[in-house]
């Protein structure tokens, strides 16, 4: 590994079993829901593992714990989110479950670029850039053809998602 690489810790296979069955009902809004509620119990495990274990890995999904400051509050927020990779870089889409709302995590980058992920026993510094036209659109497809929720949850909202690559600093 160069010191510019992100670390490759998934767990879990894409080909596990039950990841078809998991995939298709995450497009679900009941799967949305539930997996929703995962979300809190995920990050105490990303975090109490320092990005070696998560709730969902047994299903082979890339995720990772970011941590930003709260626009608001100056506070780091941790978010487990899953990412795909784009050659030096990591891609997240702010789906955010299909709801009308950003999620919190995208809007503190916007206010902050810096940040850092957990994944693979590291706490990594990284900048983000949000993405547009081009890079976005191409972002867009990487995410809807890996998971059958993302094109579900861009159908149940009218925001534009946000998109951001992050880069090691």
């Amino acid at each position: 590994m160069t010191g510019d690489r992100f670390p490759d810790v998934r767990w879990g296979s894409e080909s596990a079993p039950f990841r078809g069955v998991i995939n298709a009902f995450a497009a679900t809004r009941l799967g949305s829901r539930c997996i929703r509620t995962l979300v809190p119990l995920d990050r105490r495990v990303l975090s109490r593992t320092k990005g070696r274990y998560t709730v969902l890995g047994p299903f082979g999904l890339p995720l990772l714990l970011l941590t930003t400051v709260g626009s608001k509050s100056g506070q780091r927020r941790e978010s487990p989110l899953i990412y795909l990779r784009d050659g030096e870089r990591l891609l997240l889409f702010g789906s955010n479950f299909g709801q009308s709302m950003h999620p919190a995590w995208s809007s503190n980058l916007l206010a902050n670029p810096n940040g850092w992920v957990t994944m693979g026993g590291q706490e990594i510094p990284v900048m983000a850039e949000q993405l547009f036209r081009d890079d976005y659109d191409r972002a867009c497809q990487k995410f809807m053809a890996y998971l059958k929720a993302y094109p579900a949850y861009r159908t149940r909202t009218d925001r534009e998602i946000r998109a951001f690559a992050l880069t090691r600093q």
